[in-house]
């Protein structure tokens, strides 16, 4: 499409070399995803400035150089004056509001909800998927566990682990709408909201789950993490508020000047939706949900005290979009199980193996107080330091884990560029001496699965706790494809 840079909705410029109109056929922000008639955007990044890669990205076929350096995008126009050459305030904000308009404002054809909090964006997020898709509202997914539209899984290969980047996410916008998908729930990270990746979408729905120290590795102190995500409440039409999280709360119900339902666990809360009475099944769990003096029961096909707040919050943002809670209640026993969250797997002789992402202190706490309320001889779980993340926060893993299993397997999740020895003696650091329950290392999750697997017998819970980002653990810069589920289907193939 013939875009005008310089008439582009909300894009902030200080400068424009060259044509001020061109052909654009793509954008991108990577130098090796050029192609002829891209648009390349120079985003500033931890490691690296796109503004390195403009020779590359021209020699590839770019048309247009959009960045923050004038100096240097001028020096370039002098030599390709048949280019664009745009400086703007701020490239991530610049490639968001292009996006925007170059997928021709998608976004507005969907309901979109955006999800926040340290622990339980996934779960929330896809529960809000799960139940908007059996009320019979075509939904897409953007998360943790990759990107999907209303028919299954979407072959792309995401941006980050979590939150995408803003042009990869109003191409699926693009993808939703197309298809006829009618909304959008996606996983809203404190990384990306300051990284403006989601600059531009007014979400009809935002849910904050909780909040506790994480990601201290990016924005060094919690004063930051909690004002970048409560960005998230400030381009919103409506929200959904735990009000049992004095982390953040009341700061969100300071700044809402719209619709806001709140909920929690405790009848005296005042909250609008209450979530209490829970009962674990063989086959799941049912509870009482309170709403508007009215009480329901509540029975679906998951585990986990925590997920039935998690899936009360889902119920909050159908209601704010207009479902009725009798028809919520109607399909909640169809509710499919998330991929990694609390996810059951039967083993021989009556084990269970349950995948769990939780990878910060209080979701490894919740998740082991869940799993020992299941009936179960013994429980071996396997607890994680991530080598991409703050090294701080690996041996209170160790802190969270102790006296709660017979065996605790502590390993390493994307070593990244550490040494995994390191990465596990950071988390052995948290233990009390003597230790509390039996303890065992190793230095690869595959290898640590494999341990904890070995430990178990008859009638053993086996937790694999924290996980993989798509599908694949980050070694020195490279996705190394890696399953849990093989692993487990491949050792008990090999036992019989």
């Amino acid at each position: 499409m013939d875009i005008r840079f310089n008439r582009i909705p909300r894009l902030s410029t200080t400068g424009l070399y060259g044509a001020e109109t061109q052909e654009i056929n793509a954008l991108a922000y990577n130098s090796a995803d050029v192609e002829k008639g891209t648009a390349f955007f120079c985003i500033a990044g931890e490691n690296t400035d796109g503004h390195l890669y403009i020779q590359e990205a021209i020699n590839k076929g770019a048309s247009a150089i959009i960045g923050t350096d004038a100096e240097v995008l001028s020096r370039f126009a002098d030599t390709y004056a048949e280019l664009t050459f745009l400086v703007v305030e701020d490239s991530k904000a610049a490639l968001a509001w292009t996006a925007i308009h170059f997928f021709g404002n998608a976004q507005d054809r969907l309901i979109k909800v955006g999800v926040t909090g340290t622990n339980g964006k996934t779960t929330t997020s896809t529960y809000v998927y799960n139940l908007f898709n059996l009320l019979g509202i075509p939904s897409g997914f953007l998360g943790t566990t990759g990107i999907w539209n209303s028919k299954g899984k979407m072959p792309v290969k995401k941006s980050t682990p979590t939150t995408p980047m803003s042009s990869d996410i109003h191409q699926t916008f693009s993808q939703l709408a197309a298809l006829g998908d009618k909304a959008a729930s996606m996983e809203v990270s404190s990384i990306a909201l300051d990284q403006k990746r989601v600059e531009g979408i007014i979400f009809d729905v935002a849910i904050h789950t909780n909040i506790s120290e994480e990601h201290l590795e990016y924005h060094h102190t919690f004063e930051h993490y909690l004002t970048s995500k409560l960005a998230l409440f400030k381009q919103a039409k409506s929200a959904v508020v735990n009000i049992d999280d004095a982390g953040m709360s009341k700061e969100i119900l300071a700044v809402v000047d719209y619709q806001a339902l709140t909920y929690s666990q405790h009848r005296d809360s005042g909250a609008d939706l209450v979530w209490d009475n829970i009962r674990v099944m063989q086959n799941g769990m049912n509870f009482d949900l309170h709403y508007q003096g009215q009480s329901y029961l509540v029975d679906v096909p998951l585990y986990g005290e925590y997920n039935a707040g998690n899936l009360t919050a889902a119920i909050g943002a159908a209601l704010l979009t207009g479902a009725e809670l009798e028809s919520i209640l109607e399909v909640l026993p169809q509710m499919p199980q998330v991929e990694g969250r609390f996810q059951v797997i039967e083993g021989p002789e009556s084990r269970k193996i349950i995948l769990d992402y939780a990878h910060t202190p209080v979701a490894l706490d919740f998740v082991l107080r869940e799993v020992n309320k299941l009936p179960h001889n013994r429980l071996i779980a396997l607890i994680a330091g991530i080598g991409i993340r703050d090294f701080a926060k690996m041996p209170k893993m160790a802190k969270a884990a102790e006296g709660k299993a017979d065996v605790l397997v502590v390993t390493v999740d994307h070593p990244g560029y550490n040494d995994p020895n390191e990465v596990v003696d950071e988390v052995l650091k948290g233990f009390t001496v003597p230790y509390k329950q039996e303890v065992v290392t190793a230095t690869s999750r595959h290898d640590a699965v494999i341990a904890a697997l070995k430990e178990s017998g008859p009638n053993d819970i086996v937790l694999l706790s924290s996980g993989c980002i798509n599908g694949a653990q980050i070694v020195k810069g490279e996705y190394i494809p890696h399953s849990d589920e093989e692993i487990i289907e491949g050792f008990f193939l090999t036992q019989n």
